[in-house]
C-alpha cells in the first residue's frame, strides 16, 4: 500500500533537540546558539516541509522557507547568492544578483522538480492580495539530484505540492533529517536531509542572529569535532564507486543584521567555509549554491516606489561584518552534522539503500578526542 505522508514540524522542542549532537556533547564553534538552534531564529523566518513517500521508489520531497510573513513581491528582502561550485539548477540567480533582491519564498526540491518549483512559487506570489496585476515574478528554487532513493525521472512533485509547502511554513521548530528536500539525500556516504543552526551574537557585536537551513546531498571526508570520521568509516572520495564524492549542497543563510547585498554575498561566501570544516570538497559534480538574505524591516525594498523617490537605508558598515562571518561559519558546520545526525537509514528505488550515520561511534571517538 502506497504511503505519502506531509510533515512540517517535529511535534515538540523537546523532541527536537534530544538527539541533535550539540546535546550529545559535541562541540560547534564559539558563538552561542539561538534559543532553537535553527533557521527560524531568526524573527518572522517560516519554513515548512512537504515530504514524499510513495511505494518503493518514490523519496523527494520540497522545503519552503518564507523570509518574512508579509507580501513578498511587495516587500522584497535584500538578497546574495554566492555560487561555490556551479554544477546544477538554481532558478532565478541572476535577477537576485542584478537587483540585489528576493521576492519569492526560497524553494528547495530535487533536480528535475525544479520547473514545479517554479511554477509552485509564481502561483503562490501571484495568489498573494496586492499582486493582482503582477507580471512577473522571479521564483527562487534549488535543488540537489535524489535520483539514487529517488525515483527522479518520474518527476512526482507537482506545483500544488509546492504550495503547500510554502502555506505550512511556520516559525518554530524545523524538521531535519530525511524530510522535506533532505527525504532522498545522501551526504559523505551516509543519509544526508535537511539540517539548520543558528549563532546568536553579543550585544558588544550588535546581538544579531544567523539562521542557516541546509540540504545536504555531496561528498568529501566527513570530519565532526576534528575527527576524520570518513577515514575511520572507510568513506570518502575513490574508496568505491558508490560513495563518490559528486553531489549538492544547498545552504540559505538568514540574518536579521541590516546588512545590504553586497555584505550579504560575503556572508554567503563564508558558508562555503562552514562546508569545507566537515570535509566537503565542491567537487566537480557538485552544485554548491548558497543563498544569503537579510529580514531587516527597515532594509525591504517596496515593490511600487515614485519615480525618483529616494530609498534610504542603514546598514552595518565593513568593518562590523566579522563577526557574522564567523556566524554564518559556525552555523554551516553544525547545520550539516545536524542533517547527518537527523537522517534515518532508507530503502528506496530499486532496492537501493543508504544507511544513517552509527552515531554512537562518531560519539565514542569524539568523547576520546577531546
Amino acid at each position: 500500500m502506497a504511503l505519502l505522508f506531509f510533515l512540517s514540524f517535529l511535534p515538540s522542542l523537546s523532541s527536537f533537540s534530544q538527539t541533535r549532537p550539540r546535546e550529545l556533547g559535541v562541540p560547534f564553534g564559539i558563538l552561542p546558539t539561538g534559543p532553537l538552534n535553527a533557521i527560524t531564529d531568526v524573527n518572522g523566518l517560516k519554513v515548512g516541509h512537504f515530504t514524499k513517500v510513495e511505494g518503493e521508489n518514490i523519496r523527494t520531497g520540497v522545503t519552503g522557507i518564507l523570509p518574512h510573513g508579509g507580501n513578498l513581491f511587495q516587500e522584497k528582502v535584500p538578497g546574495a547568492i554566492f555560487v561555490g561550485n556551479g554544477f546544477g539548477k538554481l532558478a532565478g540567480v541572476t535577477q537576485v544578483q542584478e537587483l540585489g533582491t528576493i521576492e519569492s519564498p526560497i524553494i528547495l526540491t530535487n533536480t528535475l522538480s525544479v520547473a514545479a518549483g517554479i511554477e509552485g512559487a509564481v502561483r503562490y506570489s501571484l495568489a498573494r492580495p496586492g499582486n493582482e496585476n503582477v507580471q512577473s515574478v522571479n521564483a527562487l528554487v534549488g535543488e540537489t539530484n535524489d535520483g539514487y532513493l529517488n525515483d527522479i525521472r518520474g518527476m512526482h512533485i507537482s506545483p500544488d505540492e509546492v504550495i503547500q509547502a510554502i502555506e505550512s511554513a511556520k516559525p518554530g521548530a524545523v524538521a531535519e533529517g530525511n524530510v522535506g528536500a533532505g527525504t532522498g539525500t545522501v551526504c559523505f556516504g551516509w543519509k544526508g536531509g535537511i539540517g539548520t543552526s543558528s549563532r546568536k551574537l553579543p550585544e558588544s557585536l550588535g546581538g544579531y542572529t544567523v539562521g542557516v537551513l541546509v540540504q545536504t546531498n555531496f561528498g568529501g571526508n566527513l570530519q565532526i569535532a576534528g575527527v576524520p570520521v570518513g577515514e575511520k568509516l572507510g568513506k570518502y572520495p575513490f574508496k568505491d564507486a558508490l560513495e563518490k564524492s559528486d553531489g549538492s549542497c544547498m545552504i540559505v543563510v538568514a540574518t536579521d543584521a541590516p546588512v545590504l547585498e553586497r555584505n550579504l554575498e560575503r556572508m554567503a561566501q563564508r558558508a562555503m567555509m562552514g562546508l569545507a570544516k566537515t570535509g566537503g570538497i565542491a567537487s566537480n559534480g557538485s552544485g554548491d549554491y548558497v543563498i544569503a538574505f537579510s529580514t531587516n524591516e527597515k532594509l525591504r525594498v517596496p515593490y511600487s516606489n515614485p519615480s525618483q523617490a529616494l530609498l534610504t537605508a542603514e546598514f552595518l558598515g565593513n568593518d562590523d561584518m566579522t563577526a557574522l562571518f564567523l556566524a554564518v561559519i559556525e552555523a554551516t558546520e553544525e547545520a550539516i552534522v545536524n542533517s547527518l545526525f537527523a537522517a534515518e537509514t532508507m530503502t528506496g528505488k530499486d532496492g537501493h539503500g543508504v544507511e544513517a550515520l552509527p552515531k554512537q561511534e562518531v560519539l565514542t571517538w569524539i568523547k576520546n578526542n577531546k
